[in-house]
């Protein structure tokens, strides 16, 4: 997909997956704008003929090295950044997954710069996108409901 991502004529789907895995979740620090530098969940634009769960599952092994199992459709995450003048500069529907680590530990990458398991209290010290905290609080819920 060649697209180009800032000042779009439309949302842009995503797909998301946190990956649990002995009480922690795998983070990555985004590489690019918009929030460059941030720990979010792995994960990228769907491609065409993909599902939301085979998109997640693509960029988590893409960007991190890292296989897993989705168990649920956490929920979707929107993201609008808007310029000075109030135009709207990005504009991304993420759907977020909860999946179960198999195996690799997290490579860091062109996509990944800073790739960690976290436990969710660690989240409130770390500088993170949007809505991260409430996203890993459902996917630790729902993986307990899964057990």
């Amino acid at each position: 997909m060649n697209e180009d991502r800032t000042y779009p004529t439309r949302p842009f789907l995503a797909a998301s997956i946190a990956v649990l895995r002995e009480g922690k979740v795998l983070l990555a620090t985004r590489t690019r704008p918009p929030m460059n530098a941030l720990f979010t969940l792995p994960g990228g634009l769907v491609e065409p003929g993909e599902t939301l769960a085979q998109a997640a599952l693509r960029e988590l092994q893409e960007e991190v090295g890292v296989t897993a199992e989705v168990i649920g459709f956490v929920g979707p995450i929107e993201v609008i950044d808007r310029d000075e003048g109030g135009l709207v500069r990005a504009h991304f529907v993420i759907c977020a997954h909860v999946a179960l680590w198999v195996s690799g530990e997290g490579d860091v990458g062109p996509e990944a710069g800073e790739v960690r398991w976290a436990a969710p209290e660690e989240l409130a010290g770390m500088k993170t996108t949007p809505g991260l905290r409430d996203i890993v609080t459902r996917a630790f819920a729902m993986a307990g409901r899964a057990a």
